[in-house]
């Protein structure tokens, strides 16, 4: 059997699991969402600790904010999957508390206290709602070139996340430990062993294999922390407005400029999933949707006492390594989240995995996306334009940032906002040079269209120039391989020969 993106299948459970609104069985569906909370968990948590610690508040308020964010990352997640009028995507995006505004939220919570903080997230958050809700008339500047260079910088801004994680966490005392690097190096090797045993759509579960595997060594070993099940409630409701918001202006504009960062990296983490999972690129209406339900949630975030959401570049990666898409699968995961909200044990189960153990299962699903923004360069083709922006936005992003005093000439707000971000400055630079330098010659021709049965209706027309209609895919999206998408990128060719080899391969594997 065959999936809509081209992906041969031998059982119908991995069909349903590859398919968007495949049919599958809660229960069979639950270990594929669990996998994915355990990949954001630690992540979701550690923004509101960094917070919660440069305002100086208290430990109690530091659990109520913890529980809070577990509660918001599920209806976040929720309302992707299945939007509300016109604020969701409907893809399989996981949300969480955004890493993007940590320094920016530290130094106004203190500076100018939790509140004001808590005021800016809430206006920040409607603004840029709206901001999504009218795409239709600025996501053609989101050119398929720039989305692919911002997805590429996505992956590498997260290598150095998955690298502290693999030692142990930035801050912990005994970072690259001898055990620390073991226990990373065990939860990878577990993964790649399970990967490559497993058979069928179980094979998807590597990373929960991973997992498993690395707490239960990581227990005799001592790195669990059980401390923080003594005294521990069975139940304990979320707290409404725990902190009262102030409006400050200063505050409000600083975070309102983050949120086109996180708007940014929402349309990037779109069009890797959709790319790689779906072999297409978001409509209007997913980008719309996606972007709206980023600030709109994280105005609820904001009403919760917790910073703001975004979507989980990690979960993406994590799709992109599985082929997991599923809505129902995730959705396990995003009840398990709001779960977490209510039911303090649940939050301390998840707290508790060591981050080596998290980044030893990370690192791959985080270099699958740097090589899902390659396939997308790809996609958008190598003219001499797409070559010059690809590399000059790269360039810029990846290079400047990794020297940040190069920012000191710029005001204090703009450094906050560029220094440490390789994705924001690598979406302005790609967003410049897609707008000054000149467009390709028009090639005469008839038009391209996805073969019949690989992503879209038969002769569906995508574009006439490969690159010149924004948001759209090229033909070699349809390929099933890497190999046939950079051949079908490289030569221009229509896709015949990959359609020849495909037919054939679905044909062999029908016969076995």
């Amino acid at each position: 059997m065959e999936s809509a993106g081209g992906v041969v299948f031998r059982d119908k459970k991995a069909e349903a699991l590859a398919d968007l609104d495949g049919r599958i069985g809660l229960l069979e569906a639950f270990p594929f969402g669990l996998q994915h909370v355990l990949a954001m968990f630690v992540a979701n948590l550690a923004p509101i600790a960094i917070i919660v610690a440069a305002a100086g508040l208290s430990e109690d308020m530091r659990a109520v904010l913890i529980q809070n964010a577990m509660l918001i990352a599920g209806i976040g997640t929720f309302i992707q999957l299945y939007p509300l009028w016109r604020v969701g995507s409907g893809l399989s995006i996981v949300m969480g508390i955004s890493f993007t505004f940590v320094t920016v939220a530290c130094t106004v919570a203190a500076t100018q206290g939790y509140g004001a903080l808590i005021g800016a997230v809430i206006v920040g958050g409607v603004l840029e709602g709206v901001l999504g809700l009218f795409a239709q008339y600025w996501r053609r500047i989101i050119t398929p070139i720039v989305a692919a260079v911002v997805v590429t910088a996505i992956g590498f801004s997260l290598l150095g996340v998955g690298a502290a994680s693999f030692g142990g966490g930035t801050d912990a005392p005994d970072f690259g430990s001898p055990v620390n690097l073991a226990l990373g190096t065990i939860s990878l090797v577990a993964c790649l062993v399970f990967q490559g045993l497993a058979k069928g759509s179980t094979k998807q579960l590597s990373v929960l294999f991973g997992l498993v595997v690395g707490y239960v060594v990581a227990i005799p070993l001592g790195k669990v922390d059980f401390s923080g099940f003594a005294g521990m409630q069975l139940v304990s409701l979320p707290a409404l407005m725990p902190v009262m918001p102030e409006f400050n202006p200063s505050a409000i504009l600083s975070i309102t400029l983050l949120f086109l960062v996180s708007a940014t990296e929402t349309v990037g983490d779109c069009s890797a999933l959709t790319a790689v999972a779906l072999r297409r690129s978001p409509t209007d209406k997913e980008l719309s949707g996606a972007v709206a339900a980023d600030g709109l949630v994280s105005t609820l975030s904001g009403c919760f006492g917790c910073s703001p959401v975004t979507s989980f570049s990690q979960n993406v990666g994590l799709v992109a390594m599985t082929g997991v898409v599923n809505r129902r699968a995730i959705a396990t995961g995003a009840a398990v989240l709001v779960l977490a909200g209510f039911v303090p044990a649940v939050s301390l189960v998840f707290a508790s995995l060591p981050e080596a153990v998290l980044g030893g299962c990370t690192v791959m699903m985080f270099g699958n996306i740097i090589v899902s923004g390659f396939q997308m360069i790809a996609n958008a083709g190598f003219s001499q334009r797409n070559i010059t922006i690809a590399a000059l936005s790269l360039a810029v992003g990846i290079g400047f940032t990794q020297m940040g005093d190069i920012f000191t000439v710029l005001p204090e707000l703009l450094q906050s906002v560029f220094a440490d971000n390789c994705v924001a400055v690598t979406f302005v630079v790609a967003i410049a040079a897609s707008l000054l330098l000149p467009k390709d010659a028009q090639v005469e021709g008839p038009l391209v269209t996805h073969n019949e049965g690989v992503g879209s209706p038969a002769g569906e027309t995508l574009y006439d120039v490969p690159g010149e209609m924004p948001g759209e895919m090229p033909e070699a999206v349809a390929c099933d391989s890497a190999a046939d998408l950079a051949r079908e990128a490289a030569f221009g060719g229509t896709g015949d020969g990959a359609e020849a080899e495909r037919v054939e391969k679905t044909e062999r594997t029908a016969a076995e």
